[in-house]
């Protein structure tokens, strides 16, 4: 009888914590799949960034989550969404696309951003790639003359948030 009650509870705590974990996936909105990173703080699987030398890029999406062949970069967003990701948000999503596909040698069929209210999924596709691509190499020419592109926004609260305000020679704020 002492046996049966052992199992019976280590069942029922079982179910619990499969209860949990899919509440807790719903409410952070991942995909379904294998969490197999993730940059939170929850857990960390890989002690290194994803890094590309030829590119000199490096980044660590919040989590990547495993569906069979593929692996799927979300991207975390604390504020609420805007009616359309902005660009650079994208971008960012489409960098950890490349990276993953680069350095884990795994396909990357699309990326997730996820706000607070709304989850966007980005599809990865070539022409997003040569975007980034063509991003990366003028943002490398820019450095190299030594100035930084000219902003595209006009948006001074959106300006005042930018972390590279200090060194802006076009800042709204």
């Amino acid at each position: 009888m002492t046996a049966l009650y052992f199992i019976g509870i280590v069942a029922l705590l079982g179910v619990f914590l499969l209860w949990l974990s899919t509440r807790r996936r719903k409410k952070i909105g991942l995909p379904a799949g294998k969490v197999v990173y993730s940059d939170t703080g929850i857990r960390r699987e890989l002690e290194k960034p994803l890094y590309d030398r030829s590119l000199g890029l490096t980044g660590r999406p919040d989590y990547l989550i495993e569906q069979g062949d593929f692996l799927i970069p979300v991207e975390v967003k604390s504020s609420k969404a805007p009616p359309a990701p902005y660009d650079s948000h994208i971008y960012q999503l489409a960098a950890y696309c490349l990276l993953v596909e680069r350095q884990m040698g795994k396909r990357v069929p699309y990326g997730q951003l996820q706000y607070a209210d709304r989850t966007f999924r980005i599809d990865y596709t070539p022409k997003l790639a040569d975007q980034l691509l063509e991003l990366l190499a003028d943002m490398r020419r820019a450095e190299r003359r030594g100035g930084l592109p000219p902003r595209s926004h006009e948006t001074a609260a959106r300006c005042r948030a930018c972390g590279f305000q200090e060194v802006c020679d076009q800042s709204l704020a």
